[in-house]
């Protein structure tokens, strides 16, 4: 037996005028009512009613439960009505985002301020980092990737394309000209970016010809911003990823070379644990995430998200 739902039809039984009209209210039949209530009063060793051709009446013992069963299924009922009637504006919680570096602080970050605003319960607790995250060992409800998805058990839904764009100052094109092939390119100064994953060299990748790691770079990072900023200040050339390197580009602080050899773009990820029920809060966030990275490739020529596939995966 249901205990708590035997309470119920008890309390229910306890404010009609007799068992059918309990079953009428309780949309079951009279048996139902009778069994719940004899099954209550072999539970308890007391009879619950006096029975008579008239009705039903409490019993001094079945007045007391009555009491306090009303009292109890009141308190559930709150808890869960609460819950079930909360309105969107009273969401609550912290969501826990990981994603790479660039990505958060330029695209996550600004796109995330309305959404936050609308919502002053919500937390986001934003970790930005290339190291890939495990996202059942950090806790983290939501991530965001560049490159196949390895694990099947995620809920993973594709949002952007990420490219990948070679490009150097004007400064620079001006100093030490511009490459027209891959062997001019190999020579010419170049950055390096080192996965954080690894340890090892980001390749540089071009289409219709083998990857390959510049021999003498003249700036090596592992953090792609600072890469940027050193192709930016004239270093040398740099395989950014688009999400940095577009917005320089429209604004000629930035040229790009060997356009017909840009690779293709590779997948962006908005992603979590299959995990159910999934909390309110998580699914507003990751929905608004996915149309956040969805909305700005579509406004933005060529959207590169977080540095597109070197490899099978890319650096943010």
């Amino acid at each position: 037996m249901n205990r708590f739902e035997a309470l119920r039809i008890f309390c229910v039984t306890a404010e009609s005028a007799n068992f059918r009209a309990a079953a009428i209210r309780m949309g079951v039949s009279p048996q139902v009512i009778t069994r719940v209530i004899r099954e209550l009063e072999a539970e308890f060793g007391e009879p619950l009613f006096h029975r008579s051709t008239r009705g039903v009446r409490l019993t001094d013992v079945g007045e007391q439960l009555a009491s306090k069963s009303a009292a109890a299924i009141a308190g559930i009922d709150e808890i869960f009505a609460h819950g079930a009637a909360r309105a969107p504006r009273e969401l609550a919680g912290i969501v826990r985002i990981a994603a790479p570096t660039a990505v958060g602080r330029r695209v996550i970050t600004p796109g995330l301020a309305p959404l936050l605003a609308s919502y002053p319960g919500l937390v986001v607790d934003l970790r930005l980092s290339e190291v890939l995250a495990d996202v059942v060992d950090e806790q983290i409800d939501i991530g965001v990737r560049i490159g196949p998805m390895r694990d099947s058990s995620h809920v993973a839904r594709p949002v952007s394309g990420a490219s990948l764009v070679i490009v150097g100052s004007p400064e620079l094109v001006a100093r030490s000209g511009e490459p027209k092939d891959r062997a001019a390119l190999e020579k010419a100064p170049l950055t390096m970016l080192i996965d954080r994953n690894t340890g090892r060299p980001w390749p540089w990748l071009l289409d219709g010809t083998e990857p390959f790691i510049p021999s003498n770079p003249v700036f090596i990072t592992d953090d792609p911003e600072a890469e940027c900023e050193a192709v930016l200040a004239g270093m040398g050339f740099g395989q950014l990823p688009g999400h940095l390197a577009n917005p320089l580009l429209h604004e000629k602080r930035l040229v790009e070379v060997l356009e017909t050899v840009r690779p293709r773009p590779t997948v962006m990820y908005v992603y979590r644990p299959h995990r159910t029920p999934v909390p309110a809060r998580v699914r507003i966030i990751f929905d608004a995430l996915c149309q956040l990275l969805q909305d700005h490739e579509e406004t933005r020529s060529d959207f590169g998200t977080s540095a597109s596939q070197r490899g099978n995966e890319a650096p943010g």
